[in-house]
């Protein structure tokens, strides 16, 4: 495939780089399939203890020098990065499109993802504020500032393989830190073109070799990563039982952690929603990714009063939804990333009916031409009660409950009655109810939405969720603040020395 060769993607790759070197390693061959089609795209040599330590010490040296150029002319190389992700645009999401599944679309979007915080950390390398303030001492000045930490881990998951870690090093870069990728073990290839792409960039402008660091491997190699007393953040995206291990290593450690976990996102449509936008939100969120975001709608919470109108409506809309080759634009839905998800969507599935759930789209594993790889499903709808088990839990994959209230505050109560609390959104035109919603006493999310879905977020936002979803923000807002230590200074310009609370010495 052409976008293969483009993005320098061979047979069999060398899993661990420094960013001017990749690195021999022992560990062991990690072959991706893609869920398009079953056929084997290339393979990558994950890294060994030895590989993984030559990449750490090489970090370690590049910090020193990388923190030392000025934040404004580590934008400019990211600026290039930008430049260099456009012109790959369509390669790379191609590739995002094939080894992960996700449509095509999507995948181009992903990339545009990465351009957009590219472009937000450009203007942020010239916005890294600190704050003053006034000294109770006399001839005293006080400020604060921020300074970078040194290495970032970042462990990113299948669903994304790209965007995520991009949020996180492209912030990283422009506050002087320096990055180690352990990409999903389920997108290698992926995390194999970024770092071409950033290796020509980086050598253009004599960036430090150890500053784009890659990992390739499985559990092991993240584990290396959060027991690692040298690297002071760890920034982790995945499942709630992947962030809850990663966690407590890097707590018992006293490093920091950054942890973007599992989400079971809620619409709340009311009586008074316009109902075109709710259906329409409701479905990209629900099949998007083929229901594996983070962020996907898993639940509907619908006003008893439109509770009918919108589940025929939406029985409708997913009779239309054209299933195959996300390669193929016409396509809305493409497969799951590989058989055990598969797998995990059928027992969804079969849970949900012995808890009393009835399906209104029955779901299945889609066989035949075209669907050789066994990898694809039918995005299916049930009808469930609040006090099932299985809807408070998370399964990655197109399976929508739906839920009936009567006030809106029993609405918010269900919405807020899972352990996780990522995104949320509330469909409707009534004031009163939106306000409500954005309230302290309404969604207990880290993303509440009014008029649109669950997914979609942009990369302005700071991005991230409560509860077991983490707690952890990523991308916008004042995000790159995780990325640095905080200093408090304080300057006496003054002949004395004012001690505090009023001490004195006569010497």
């Amino acid at each position: 495939m052409d976008f293969l060769k483009i993005l320098n993607i061979q047979p069999v790759n060398p899993g661990v780089s420094t960013g001017q070197q990749w690195i021999k390693s022992t560990g062991e061959k990690i072959d991706s399939y893609s869920p398009v089609d079953g056929k084997l795209i290339g393979s990558v040599m994950s890294a060994d203890k030895k590989s993984y330590e030559a990449v750490i010490k090489q970090a370690n040296d590049a910090f020193l020098s990388w923190r030392l150029l000025p934040a404004p002319k580590r934008g400019e190389i990211v600026r290039q990065v930008a430049e260099a992700l456009r012109q790959k645009k369509e390669p790379l999401g191609k590739l995002v499109s094939y080894e992960m599944g996700k449509s095509l679309q999507e995948g181009y979007g992903e990339v545009q993802e990465m351009i957009d915080i590219c472009d937000f950390a450009v203007g942020l390398s010239r916005q890294l504020y600190g704050l003053t303030m006034h000294s109770e001492r006399p001839g005293h000045r006080m400020y604060e500032q921020y300074h970078p930490l040194g290495i970032v881990g970042i462990i990113s998951a299948f669903n994304f393989p790209v965007a995520v870690w991009s949020w996180n090093s492209m912030l990283a870069w422009v506050c002087g830190d320096v990055c180690i990728w352990k990409p999903s073990e389920k997108t290698p290839l992926c995390a194999i073109a970024c770092q071409h792409i950033i290796d020509e960039v980086f050598k253009k402008n004599n960036v430090p070799e150890g500053v784009c660091n890659l990992v390739i491997g499985g559990r092991e190699v993240g584990e290396w990563i959060a027991n690692d007393p040298g690297i002071p953040l760890v920034s982790a995206t995945g499942s709630t039982r992947m962030g809850k291990a990663v966690g407590a290593a890097v707590g018992a450690r006293l490093g920091r952690a950054l942890l973007e976990l599992g989400g079971n996102n809620a619409i709340i449509i009311s009586k008074e929603a316009d109902l075109d936008i709710a259906i329409i939100g409701s479905l990209f969120g629900a099949v998007g990714t083929a229901g594996q975001r983070c962020t996907s709608t898993r639940r509907l919470i619908i006003h008893q009063d439109v509770y009918d109108t919108v589940k025929n409506r939406l029985i409708t809309a997913y009779r239309q939804l054209k299933i195959g080759d996300p390669l193929n634009e016409v396509h809305h839905v493409g497969p799951l990333i590989d058989k055990y998800a598969v797998k995990m969507y059928e027992e969804a599935i079969d849970k949900c009916k012995k808890q009393g759930g009835r399906f209104v789209v029955e779901g299945g594993v889609l066989e035949g031409n075209g669907f050789e790889s066994g990898c694809y499903v039918k995005p299916c709808i049930a009808e469930v009660g609040a006090d099932m088990e299985i809807v408070a839990h998370e399964t990655f994959a197109p399976i929508l409950y739906l839920l009936k209230y009567k006030t809106i505050d029993e609405a918010i109560n269900l919405q807020n009655a899972v352990p996780q609390g990522l995104s949320s959104s509330i469909m409707t035109l009534n004031q009163r109810e939106a306000e409500l919603f954005l309230s302290v006493a309404g969604s207990d999310c880290g993303i509440a939405n009014v008029n649109i879905g669950t997914s979609g977020a942009e990369i302005g936002g700071a991005f991230g969720g409560e509860k077991e979803t983490g707690g952890g923000r990523e991308s916008g807002s004042d995000a790159w603040k995780a990325y640095m230590r905080r200093q408090t200074n304080t300057i006496n310009y003054s002949n004395n020395l004012p001690l505090a609370q009023g001490i004195k010495f006569d010497l």
